[in-house]
């Protein structure tokens, strides 16, 4: 169980929001003979409090109650389903500190980003309350004498939704407000190393009016909960955000009983920097997309390629802005917080060693920091060769990896040199070479001077192993929904 006090020390007002047992059927339910798994604060290690971990059992009995709550939910007027998610996104919005709050102590983040990540989660709640009411049956000219030919959307049904630790909130709205929009019920596992944002959304889904057995979370160990839901021919969908290696596991398997699938894997993303560039800019942005989230971001930028004219300033200046950062607990609101795990930690290590054994640069960082065992130091490296393992794989940490590059043709094969593809950054103010450059990455999701591209209205997703399908916009409803073909004999 959690101590009370811990959340009203940290500025948490509501505390009923900090729940400790999953939610199942409308009800809080604890693991059987009383399993338990102890969250941690990332910053000092502290216990948070001891979360619900459901048996197989459970979670199956989970897809039982979401089942059971599907037809009356799904033949609901729109408007009904839309009235109710706006009540959840109005409660969201009300206790927006106190969930921004429990997000930093369970995950690490600085306060203003958990702050601006419940803004980005409600943002899907109310736009999926509003885009509810707009899927239509679509006429189609018939190509029969005497018959009428129409097309349907219908929910799936039941929907499982698998949800990671970087985004605990934003994540699991995106994924449940479009379900639910869409008419399907939900089975929902946030990881376990942050769970209480995600019970904190279920009690104010509850407050909202949402029925017993359309939003349930299951927490606990996802090797035990999740099988239950790929093996289970009720569950016809399944959304998950995570790791690729995760993703392909999930892929295999959900084959045997065939569901829609919706995934946002690993992200690699390059930077491409060119000389005419807003060099100001250029650098301000790139320090955005390294190391937002302390770098624990599938957007965040992994490979920043610089025009060799202007290498030389551009590493300068983005490591006098990175040396500037400020490190700490995420309530101090620093620019870097902890990194969520031991593991998160040694990965930078393992990656600054052997980009630096290869012969690239260290221009500042390069360590473990103050003020505890999960922080490391905002890093660049300089010179980085392409055989080095962080221009391979995703870092997913506070470390730079800077490298010259002569040609156009040259850096787009080196950034689409992988079989990653969800996001890239590109930086010119050429209007031809925008249009070539970005019609040559093979990446789901470009973003042209500048960071942010993401929210509620847009298709998210990535191509190759950066994932399947789109979260987000009308087209993140439809991956929950199928199309039903009516023919009609008149005569």
């Amino acid at each position: 169980m959690s101590d009370t006090a811990i959340w009203t020390r940290n500025g948490i007002e509501d505390t009923r929001l900090a729940r400790n047992f999953a939610y199942v059927n409308g009800k809080w339910t604890g693991g059987e003979a009383g399993e338990t798994i102890a969250v941690t604060n990332p910053a000092d290690g502290a216990v948070l409090g001891d979360v619900a971990s459901l048996s197989a059992a459970q979670s199956r009995a989970a897809v039982d109650s979401a089942q059971a709550a599907f037809p009356d939910w799904s033949f609901r007027l729109p408007q009904d389903r839309a009235t109710l998610l706006r009540r959840w996104f109005e409660l969201m919005m009300a206790h927006r500190e106190d969930l921004a709050r429990i997000m930093v102590l369970e995950q690490g983040k600085p306060l203003s980003e958990a702050r601006g990540e419940i803004d980005y989660a409600a943002s899907f709640v109310e736009y999926y309350a509003e885009e509810t009411k707009r899927p239509n049956i679509e006429g189609v000219t018939s190509h029969l004498p005497d018959a009428e030919v129409e097309l349907w959307l219908e929910p799936v049904g039941v929907a499982a939704l698998i949800t990671p630790w970087n985004f605990p909130a934003a994540m699991l709205t995106r994924k449940a407000a479009a379900a639910m929009a869409a008419g399907c019920t939900v089975v929902a596992h946030p990881a376990h190393e942050t769970p209480y944002s995600a019970l904190a959304l279920a009690e104010l889904a509850e407050r909202a009016g949402v029925p017993s057995g359309v939003f349930n979370v299951v927490t606990g160990r996802a090797s035990t909960v999740v099988p239950p839901w790929t093996e289970d021919t009720r569950v016809r969908a399944l959304s998950f955000t995570g790791s690729t290696e995760v993703g392909r596991l999930l892929y295999r398997q959900s084959a045997e009983t065939v569901k829609k699938l919706v995934m946002e894997l690993g992200g690699h993303a390059p930077v491409i920097v060119f000389k005419g560039a807003d060099m100001e800019e250029a650098v301000k942005e790139s320090i955005k997309a390294k190391f937002a989230t302390s770098g624990q971001d599938c957007l965040g930028a992994n490979r920043i390629y610089v025009e060799r004219a202007i290498y030389d300033e551009f590493c300068d200046r983005f490591t006098r802005a990175t040396e500037a950062l400020s490190l700490g607990p995420g309530m101090e609101d620093p620019d870097i917080g902890p990194l969520m795990n031991e593991k998160a930690v040694t990965k930078q290590e393992e990656h600054v060693a052997d980009a630096l054994n290869q012969g690239a640069t260290l221009a500042c960082g390069g360590k473990r920091a103050d003020p505890g065992p999960l922080f490391y130091q905002p890093t660049v490296l300089t010179d980085v060769p392409d055989t080095a393992a962080i221009m391979c794989e995703e870092t997913f940490g506070p470390v730079a990896a800077i490298t010259p590059f002569d040609t156009e043709e040259e850096v787009v094969a080196r950034a689409n040199a992988t079989e990653y593809g969800l996001v890239a950054y590109l930086h010119s103010h050429d209007p031809r070479r925008i249009y070539r450059v970005t019609r040559a990455l093979q990446f789901g999701m470009v973003a042209v001077n500048r960071t942010k591209v993401t929210g509620a209205p847009i298709p998210f997703g990535g191509v190759k192993q950066s994932g399947l399908g789109r979260e987000g916009a009308r087209r993140g409803m439809e991956e929950f929904m199928e199309i039903k073909y009516v023919c009609r004999d008149w005569a």
